[in-house]
């Protein structure tokens, strides 16, 4: 009996368990290392910020995943690999063998530019913790007047117009070091300031947060923002303990793989936000994340047999498509951009879709 391990419950993750539970492989036992056992769909999280969705809508029970898919779950935490032994090292827990491996950690929240965000604010990454800290926020969201949220690409800006619009009694300000979606259209870029105008959120952007306190955010302009939360939708930094790994790994401490999707280590694969494809570098977001699955289903199926992998050529452009928090939604692929409630509800049954697969 040969061992398919797969450390984390991503995107990519989910769609290999379904994969390997449709179609199983005579031979192979496959194995899910979780650290929760309920894992987001990152596309629905800003509807469920805003209300839209319940917290079961937008997760998916990886428990119940397994056993409809006949995968063993280990719930626990990975914290490195011995390589040479072919070991997974858990948290708390004996390590688990394996024949090949999969990564799909996701990322770290990287506040140490910002002196004061770890202790005072709150960051969206990872993503499978968020849900529980906007759960929390909740909790005493009453007492919360002042919200400010540090970040303006596609996340920041639409985390931004989900709070606003769950919270309508409190006032929103949206803090970026560049300008808002950078990389998407200028007509996008136009489209969505009118939006933030029309709502009341303040946009200030080319002007980075340098500092939080317990009740304010500093800006590099000198500005202090007076807040009662701060939420963090900056880049990610890569798990640490990668770094002890011994794979190859990009400049930021990422997984460096081939465009098979395999790593420096013949036997171990790495997708999601944990991972840079070197000859194909994209953005870190859940739709790259959510097309790799069906090539990595293949190429792990390829290597078990002990055949080569295929290379994965993601798109170049793909659509992003943004919601409003109010029922509307802004979509944006290359230099076209239109928004509307129409787009809302194309998005809407796009991530649905999705989730009915997996559920």
């Amino acid at each position: 009996m040969r061992d398919l391990v797969l450390v984390g419950g991503g995107h990519a993750h989910v769609h290999v368990l379904t994969s390997f539970g449709r179609r199983p492989m005579p031979g192979v036992r496959v194995t899910l290392i979780a650290r929760d056992v309920r894992t987001p769909y990152s596309g629905m999280l800003p509807g469920f910020v805003a209300g839209r969705y319940s917290f079961d809508e937008c997760h998916i029970d990886l428990a119940a995943l397994a056993a409809r898919t006949g995968t063993n779950l280990v719930h626990a935490e990975a914290v490195g690999l011995d390589r040479s032994g072919r070991l997974v090292l858990l948290k708390g827990q004996p390590p688990l063998s394996y024949d090949a491996l999969s990564l799909d950690v996701g990322a770290a929240p990287d506040l140490a530019p910002i002196p004061g965000a770890t202790e005072h604010a709150v960051p969206v990454k990872p993503i499978a913790e968020f849900g529980r800290r906007w759960l929390a926020f909740l909790e005493d969201v009453r007492k919360r007047k002042r919200i400010v949220v540090i970040g303006g690409g596609a996340g920041g800006v639409e985390l931004a117009l989900a709070i606003d619009h769950r919270r309508a009694a409190a006032s929103v300000t949206l803090a970026t070091r560049d300008e808002i979606l950078v990389g998407h259209a200028t007509s996008a870029q136009k489209k969505m300031r009118a939006i933030l105008a029309r709502r009341g959120i303040r946009a200030l952007e080319n002007n980075a947060a340098v500092s939080i306190d317990a009740g304010s955010v500093g800006l590099a302009s000198g500005e202090r923002l007076a807040a009662d939360a701060m939420f963090v939708v900056t880049e990610a930094s890569a798990p640490r303990w990668l770094a002890e790994t011994g794979l190859t790994l990009d400049p930021n401490g990422f997984v460096a793989v081939a465009a098979t999707l395999r790593s420096s280590d013949p036997i171990i694969f790495a997708v999601g936000d944990c991972a840079t494809v070197l000859r194909h570098p994209r953005p870190k977001s859940g739709v790259f994340a959510v097309r790799q699955g069906p090539p990595l289903a293949e190429n792990l199926r390829r290597v078990l047999s002990g055949g080569a992998p295929l290379p994965f050529v993601p798109q170049r452009q793909h659509l992003a498509i943004i919601g409003t928090g109010d029922g509307g939604a802004l979509a944006t692929r290359g230099r076209w951009s239109v928004e509307g409630r129409w787009v809302w509800w194309w998005k809407d049954h796009i991530d649905r879709k999705w989730m009915r697969r997996y559920r």
